[in-house]
């Protein structure tokens, strides 16, 4: 099966405008051959462009709530990690400098991900850097815990680095939580069977003209582009907010000045 994430935005929006309106055309076309016809066809119309909301809509509620999902992960991660920071603050030094060090270089790798579209090889060398970050911080929670008798500052450090830790599993998890790539195939070939039906009943009647039923196909097509839009973070014209990251960001370069 093809699979729709492999190729970019761009060229799946003008292939899926290209066949919808052919399929008006072609329909249309069809339908002034045959000449005055079937009193079905309007029904079956009907039916296709009744079935094709129903699906625009579901797909759409798909595509929003993982759009939120991954909204407030990215606000809960840096939540995680501007709170670690703040404990990191409690920590002896080195150790205090060397973690806010580490968390400073673990932010900029989350904000340099959102500068330009994200290729897999490219979240999987975030992810390595990421996870040998978070490696380096807890050989300093441990060299820390070691030589604090106390443990009350250590302790808080260690329980929100885990916390921090959990959260970019989330994010990743909300990142790979997608529109399954066979809904979207689907709602491509029933806005084509619709579009192919109403220029058929177009041309059937003289009366009708085909501009409607080409309007018609743009504005389904528009609605199609606005689900793999919101569906794909970075790759077009909506992106999730990344401004709670840039904030710790900020944050964090103030404590380690």
């Amino acid at each position: 099966m093809i699979d729709l994430y492999n190729y970019s935005l761009l060229t799946i929006a003008l292939l899926g405008l290209v066949a919808i309106l052919a399929a008006v055309e072609v329909g249309h076309r069809l339908g002034t051959h045959a000449g005055p016809g079937d009193d079905n066809v309007p029904t079956l119309e009907g039916a296709v462009i009744g079935l094709l909301a129903l699906l625009l809509g579901f797909t759409f509620a798909m595509a929003l709530s993982r759009f939120e999902a991954r909204r407030d992960a990215v606000l809960n991660e840096a939540n995680a990690i501007g709170t670690t920071a703040l404990r990191a603050r409690l920590l002896p030094e080195p150790h205090r400098k060397e973690a806010l060090s580490l968390l400073k270089e673990y932010v900029k790798i989350r904000l340099d991900l959102t500068q330009r579209p994200v290729t897999n090889a490219d979240l999987a060398t975030a992810i390595e850097k990421s996870n040998t970050l978070q490696e380096a911080l807890w050989e300093q929670a441990t060299a820390a815990a070691a030589s604090d008798h106390s443990m009350v500052p250590t302790g808080l450090f260690i329980q929100t680095l885990n916390e921090m830790i959990d959260n970019q599993a989330k994010r990743l998890a909300a990142l790979r939580n997608r529109v399954p790539n066979i809904v979207v195939l689907a709602l491509f070939g029933i806005a084509i069977t619709a579009g192919a039906f109403s220029g058929y009943a177009s041309g059937l009647d003289v009366r009708r003209s085909r501009l409607p039923v080409h309007v018609m196909g743009l504005v389904v097509w528009t609605v199609i582009v606005l689900i793999m839009d919101l569906d794909r973070p970075g790759a077009g014209f909506i992106e999730v907010s990344q401004q709670p990251m840039i904030d710790t960001a900020a944050t964090i370069a103030r404590f380690s000045d």
